[in-house]
This record gives C-alpha cells, structure tokens and sequence, in this order.
C-alpha cells in the first residue's frame, strides 16, 4: 500500500510504484537503475517526493507519497549501539539533491543506515545523488554527507563496508541513544560570562554541553529570536556537535521556539525553562513541589501556542507532534484548572506557616534571614551556625545539603541557635536567587521567600571567588525590592573571603559602603563569631536583668535558668535558691512565678 499524500494521484501510477515492493535487492546491492528509474518518472509526473525504505534484506518495506518539499517516513524502532538496518532513497523535484534539515535529523535521531536524496532535473532526468551516513562526534552522533554522486557511483556504491565500518565506530565509541543523555548547545546574545552561567545551570540539571553559539545583536527578531540565517548556521552547528538539545539564554515566545525546531529539528528551550526544570527535581517539601509546579503551569499557559518538541506528549522524535491547535482551548482549559486548584493546595499550606510566624511572632525571637547569589554559600553557613551554636531545645539540628552547584536546596528550613550571651535567634535559609530569575517562580515562591519579609536582620551572602560579585549583589538586590523587604537592616557577608582579590574586595567595599561588610569564611570558619557579634548589634535588646527565688523543690527550673539565661549571682537562702540572671522575655514569661519584684 502507497502511505501519505495520495490525493489526486491516478489508480494506475500508484500501481506501478506498487509493483516496487516485488523488487528484491541482493543483500550487498545498495540500489540498482531499475527503481531510481521509476522513482524519478513519478515523481516528475506528480511533481511530489516520493520516498522508499529498504531493509538490509533488501526488501522494500515502505513506500510514500509526500508534497513537492517532503516524504512521510515509516515508524522504526531505534536499536541500542547500533544503526537500526534500514536506508532510504527520496526524490527532490526541485532538483538540488543536498539533503535538507529534515533528512539529516531523521538520519541521526533514527541511526538509519543512510539517506539518499536524488536531485531531479528536466523530464525527470536524474542530476545526481546525494547520500548521508551517520558518525560519531564528541561521543555523540553527528553525520557526513556525501558529495553528488552520479547514478553509476551510486548503485556501484560498497553498502554494506560502509555501515560495518559506521557500527564499530559507534561500539568503539560507546554513543548513548538520545534517551541516556541530553547534549545541549548554548545560545546567548549577551557575553561569554552569561553563558557560563547558563552551563552551570545546564550541568545542574545534567545535561552535558557539547558547544556554545555567541551572536551579537541589538534587536531581536520576532520570528526566530536570532534571524533565519543565523537559525540555519545553527541547524548546522548542533549537527556538527551532536546535540540534541538547544538552549537560549533569553526568554522565548511560543512562536519562536515553534520555528527554532521547525528550523532546527531539535528539541528547544530557553533559561526559564532550565531553572524551571532544576527547581523540579530539586524541591522535596509538598509546599515546594506545588510552588514549582505552579510556576511552570504559569509560564506554559503563556506559551501554549505554537509550542512543539518541547511541550509534546509523545516526546520529541520523527512523526510526534505537539499539543495541537484544534485542542488549544482545551489545554489551556485543563492548565487553568490545574493552577485553580494548585493555588487552593498552596493557601493552606500558607495558612499553616502563618499560624507557624505567628507563634515565633509571640515569642520575641529576633529573626536571621541568609538570602543570596545561587551557590554563594547560604546553606554553608546555615550548618555552621547550627553546630556552632545550639539551641538545645528540642529543634531539629540536621544540616541542609551544601554542595558546589546552583541551587542545591530549594525548600526552606528555620533553626534555632542559642548564642553565648544565651540569646535564641532564628536562622532561616532561603532559596538562592539568580539573575534573571523566572518572574513566575518569584511569585510561587512567595510564601516561603516571606520568611525574608519578616526578618529583624538580613544576612546576604556574597561569594567572594565570583568575578561578577557586583552584578550578584544587584540581582539579589532587586528580588529584595520585589519582596518589599530592601530596606531591612542588611550585613554583606563576603563568604569565600580566601579567594578574593584585595583589589576586588576595596571596590566593593567602596561601592556598597552602606552596607556594614564582614569578610567571613564557612567553610573554614573564619570570622562567623564577628558576624554574629555584628548581628547582635542590629537585633533590639529583648533581655532584662531579674532576681528570682525558686523553691529547693523545683531544681528543674534552676537548670532550666542555667540554659537559657545568663547566671550573674547565685547562692542558697532560706526558703530557696536565690539567681540573678539576663533573661530574654520568652524566659521572663516562663519564670514570672519565681520573680522577686523588689
């Protein structure tokens, strides 16, 4: 049976391409006169491309009709390190036999043996053949092409040397599938330190970059975001690298990425989506799962339109397609239930942390918020100050994970720490911030990133080995402003402080002299005592000093009073034990029986 675009053709033309499937290739016989014959007389006839496919047998086990510009090809199943032992041979009645966009990502996403494109001219005439094989570049999959090869040279062309040669090459070389592992291409239109960035994104949510591609440009074009032209020099790009992945370092609308992967033939994604992927796999709380899975129902109903590989159900391979424009309406009809529903879930959740906030309201413990660059050393710092200073009150002292990489936590933890003056603050670890960060993700996050609203004192963490240290400030200084909370009390901890230039360090210090500046290290615990000291300074005095007498009876609140004040005077009188101590007004509550009031 004839497949695709049969429309219009006559009985007895698809009849004789028919009879095609009783011809029989020797197993070594790569084609042969007869059917490049037929192929083209056809296909001049009704001016479309005609495409066969061939099993190493040499059976021909699919042919179709498509329009003037492309063939349907058969469903194949792609095998594990090896080419999947079929080839096909395509009209161009354009009569260029180079193989397109389209031919050679079939080529390399479905390892077929080969390619063949066979150029047209007049009467149907073939001009010349064109014939792609796939290789390996950079441990990937990448492709060659033959140059236009005669009819003679084709036929006479040694099929089955080539392929052996093709899968020892991908055994030797140990290729992944395009399922192991994604190979990403960087695109960016700013400068190579914006890209270094999105390649530490790119590595957080393990995918391997194979290349970057830099373009200079002032204005932005609507249709492909980097222009027709530059959009083929990519093509051709991600081709000679082996990926299977793009990625633009700028926001892209719908239409765009639609056409980049028209253009491409590749999966394609922008730096919101990346962050957006990071932040998926890395939240663990259910508060922190429903915040990002909201933030991503946001940004996709935006995008809804035109979106393909990306946002396909099926995936990304030849013959999938997208969501679809006559089920449009309906998936955004479902997105916005989802978010309906999502934000139901997240107002309880929020309901419960504000009860939580209320109560360490009512207690008077003064609030530390660490907030950040992404991978400037927050959660570093966290654990250190938890093991430093104890509270030993019953809390949960398990450090977070701190690991070299952006955004290695994501949920939001509180501790308590008591420190020597046995003052109890709250510590809270937020979610690190990066520039351009998803304005979806800042508003999901909003009940967590709260905690830094309502600090007493706000510790912003600097990562003294970044080149960029300025531009990190600004960046987390404009979250601050979208968070209302850029004018709460603020301490630059310049973390990393051994891997600073002294030069770098006067200008910083010079630039941001609002700021009180402490030079600290987590890791090897330099100067954390200062930037406590200097904490102390801002958070309001909450202590006074109380004389109590506590009954011989109730020797646990003695040692309750040695924990959590501080002892100034104490000896036994008669009717009990007599302590002076500096109480914080949590303890003066507890301890109001026992007070002395003279």
């Amino acid at each position: 049976m004839i497949k695709g675009n049969i429309e219009g053709i006559r009985e007895h033309t698809l009849s004789n391409l028919e009879e095609l499937y009783d011809v029989k290739l020797e197993k070594d016989e790569f084609i042969n006169t007869e059917i490049l014959e037929i192929l083209s007389d056809i296909s001049y006839k009704i001016n479309r491309e005609i495409n066969i496919t061939i099993d190493r047998r040499g059976n021909i086990i699919d042919i179709s009709i498509g329009d003037s510009k492309s063939a349907q090809l058969p469903a194949i199943d792609i095998n594990e390190g090896r080419l999947s032992g079929i080839r096909t041979f395509h009209t161009h009645p354009n009569g260029i036999s180079r193989l397109s966009n389209v031919d050679i990502s079939a080529l390399i996403k479905l390892k077929l043996d080969s390619v063949a494109a066979i150029g047209l001219g007049e009467n149907g005439k073939i001009n010349d053949i064109t014939v792609g094989f796939c290789t390996v570049n950079n441990n990937s999959i990448g492709y060659e092409m033959s140059r236009p090869m005669s009819i003679e040279k084709t036929v006479n062309f040694d099929y089955l040397k080539k392929i052996t040669e093709i899968e020892k090459l991908l055994e030797k070389n140990g290729v992944p599938t395009e399922n192991d592992r994604e190979y990403a291409v960087l695109i960016g239109i700013d400068t190579e330190k914006s890209l270094d960035e999105l390649e530490e994104l790119a590595k957080a949510c393990d995918v391997s970059v194979v290349g970057r591609f830099l373009q200079k440009r002032t204005k932005i074009d609507n249709v492909t975001f980097i222009g027709s032209g530059k959009a083929q020099e990519l093509f051709m790009f991600k081709q000679i690298k082996g990926a299977n992945l793009i990625i633009f370092d700028d926001e892209l609308t719908g239409i765009q990425v639609k056409n980049l992967e028209e253009i491409t033939n590749c999966k394609v994604i922008d730096r919101t989506v990346l962050i957006l992927e990071i932040f998926a796999r890395r939240a663990t709380s259910r508060e922190g799962k429903i915040q990002v899975e909201l933030a991503q129902l946001k940004y996709r109903s935006t995008k809804l339109l035109g979106y393909g590989i990306s946002m396909s159900r099926t995936g990304g391979g030849i013959g999938t397609r997208g969501l679809g424009e006559t089920k449009l309406e309906m998936d955004r009809r479902r997105i916005r239930d989802n978010i309906h529903a999502l934000k139901d879930e997240l107002e309880k959740i929020r309901k419960t942390r504000s009860i939580q906030r209320e109560k360490r309201e009512q207690s008077g413990i003064p609030k530390i918020a660490l907030v950040g660059y992404t991978n400037a050393g927050k959660s570093t710092l966290r654990n250190l100050l938890v093991r430093m200073y104890p509270a030993n009150i019953g809390a949960k002292n398990e450090d977070v994970l701190a690991k070299n990489m952006l955004f290695a936590t994501l949920d939001v933890t509180t501790r308590m720490i008591m420190l020597p003056s046995k003052r109890i603050l709250s510590v809270t670890d937020t979610v690190g911030f990066i520039r351009k960060l998803p304005h979806d993700l800042i508003e999901a996050f909003k009940s967590t990133l709260d905690e830094v609203s309502y600090a007493d004192v706000i510790v912003h963490v600097l990562d003294g080995s970044s080149d960029e240290i300025e531009e990190e400030i600004v960046a987390v200084e404009n979250v601050l402003l979208e968070l209302n909370a850029l004018d709460k009390p603020t301490i630059l901890a310049i973390n990393k402080i051994d891997t600073m230039e002294k030069e770098k360090l006067l200008q910083i210090k010079e630039k941001f002299s609002k700021y009180t500046i402490i030079e600290i290290s987590a890791k090897y615990n330099n100067n954390i005592d200062l930037l406590i000291e200097n904490v102390t300074k801002i958070i309001p005095q909450e202590t006074r000093r109380e004389k109590y007498i506590i009954p011989y009876n109730d020797t646990a609140i003695v040692a309750y009073l040695h924990r959590n004040s501080i002892i100034e005077n104490e000896y036994y009188g008669d009717s009990g034990v007599e302590i002076i101590s500096v109480v914080n007004d949590e303890v003066f509550n507890k301890m109001i029986k026992y007070k002395v009031n003279s």
